[in-house]
């Protein structure tokens, strides 16, 4: 499947959470999860500002999806995020059966800009959701709305001593 047209508001309410993240001390992560019927049941921004760096918004809404939906629901539902899943977030999505994915920027493209700007590589290796969990139906990048993603990560990095 492709990126619809229809799709981008949730898309763009990604980037808002991960606007809002920045804001508040915070990575530029936000993730919005939709139910079959496009009804949006669930959102979460990064936190991981305070140490855990397991507070991915991505983590947090596979957990709220285990707790609230049923297997089937969970398997209907997509998750629109501003960046593509990482590794960790990959697999807990997969565990708990969640659809499709929809991301705005990819992987490889945050890979790319933290090294243009020169931040030390993460603990956990960069990887596409397909190499994490293979049956997962994953859809982006966005140019037009990647743009903006990049910004927020500039505005991150270069805005540290």
């Amino acid at each position: 499947m492709v990126v619809k047209d229809t799709e981008l508001p949730y898309l763009r309410r990604c980037v808002e959470l991960a606007a809002e993240a920045l804001e508040a001390g915070d990575e530029p992560f936000g993730s919005v999860l939709a139910g079959e019927d496009g009804t949006v049941l669930a959102e979460d921004r990064n936190r991981v500002a305070d140490g855990d760096r397991t507070r991915h918004p991505e983590f947090a809404l596979a957990r709220w999806s285990a707790e609230h939906m049923t297997p089937g629901e969970r398997a209907a539902a997509t998750v629109y995020t501003s960046g593509e899943h990482c590794p960790m977030c990959a697999a807990a999505h997969a565990w708990v059966g969640l659809g499709r994915i929809v991301y705005v920027a990819s992987s490889e493209q945050l890979a790319s800009w933290l090294a243009e700007l020169a931040v030390p590589a993460p603990p956990v290796r960069t990887l596409p959701v397909h190499d994490v969990a293979p049956g997962v139906v994953v859809d982006g990048p966005v140019p037009e709305l990647a743009r903006e993603v990049r910004a927020l990560h500039v505005r991150l990095h270069r805005g540290r001593g």
